[in-house]
């Protein structure tokens, strides 16, 4: 039986005259795009040309919400009261929803980024807010997130469809999260190191931890950060050796 995975990229965080990664090369490669929507990164005029890309291509489109923090480019956390999150939520989908449809596309899924999306792992109050904001706009879209969070297990309770989520490019702690950014080591960039990676997290549903030990880790879709330099290397890199693995690339169900 043939392996089936899901790979995911963050697309649509240019932003003005600023420039940031190259999504017209991912959206070629990946079968599912994490759409920023303006919170984290993203301009209206790039949100719409990345769904519309996205759209020619036959590429999933996801609402990518986050903390109101461009600045911080959302990686910085922030106790946001629970409604003020639900709001926010609220308004990010909706607002990338509009866009979407306005390019004959639609969102299909939500996924929180960044310091947000690590937030909800063990932020209970965080966690329950964003799925409440999700159910406010529709209660049929799947979320991803990690495996084990707070947030997939509350989205579960609540209806919703999780899906467990790995990361190609990103180092990994003994417990199954994702190692802070701000250690060394945290980010990968050789890209046969991370197909080599990936290619055991898919088949083998385990992955190495920075130490050394061996982690379980079962994964519905595969993440890789649009605004990493080597983003499309490792992306055209990863579907080569997947698919020489016999794995098929296709959205999750």
């Amino acid at each position: 039986m043939t392996q089936r995975i899901d790979l995911n990229a963050d697309c649509g965080e240019s932003y003005g005259a600023w420039r940031l990664g190259d999504d017209d090369a991912l959206l070629g490669i990946v079968s599912s795009a994490n759409v920023a929507c303006g919170f984290h990164a993203g301009d209206p005029s790039t949100l719409r040309a990345t769904c519309a890309r996205a759209v020619e291509q036959g590429v999933r489109i996801g609402a990518q919400v986050g903390y109101a923090d461009v600045r911080g480019f959302g990686r910085r956390f922030i106790e946001v009261p629970p409604a003020d999150l639900t709001a926010d939520v609220i308004y990010q989908i909706g607002a990338l929803q509009a866009i979407a449809r306005s390019v004959g596309g639609e969102v299909t899924y939500v996924k929180p980024h960044g310091a947000l999306y690590n937030a909800i792992v063990g932020h209970t109050s965080q966690a329950r807010a964003v799925v409440d904001g999700v159910l406010a706009c529709t209660s049929g879209l799947p979320v991803l997130g990690l495996p084990g969070s707070e947030f997939l297990r509350i989205a579960a309770e609540q209806g919703l469809h999780p899906v467990a989520e790995a990361f190609a490019d990103r180092a990994y702690t003994p417990e199954g999260t994702l190692v802070p950014r701000s250690h060394p080591g945290s980010v990968l960039h050789d890209p046969d190191e991370i197909a080599a990676r990936v290619v055991r997290m898919v088949f083998d549903d385990t992955v190495e931890a920075i130490d050394g030990t061996e982690v379980e880790l079962h994964a519905d879709s595969v993440c890789l950060h649009g605004d990493n330099p080597e983003a499309v290397r490792v992306a055209a890199r990863l579907r080569t050796v997947l698919e020489g693995a016999g794995a098929e690339i296709a959205p999750f169900n």
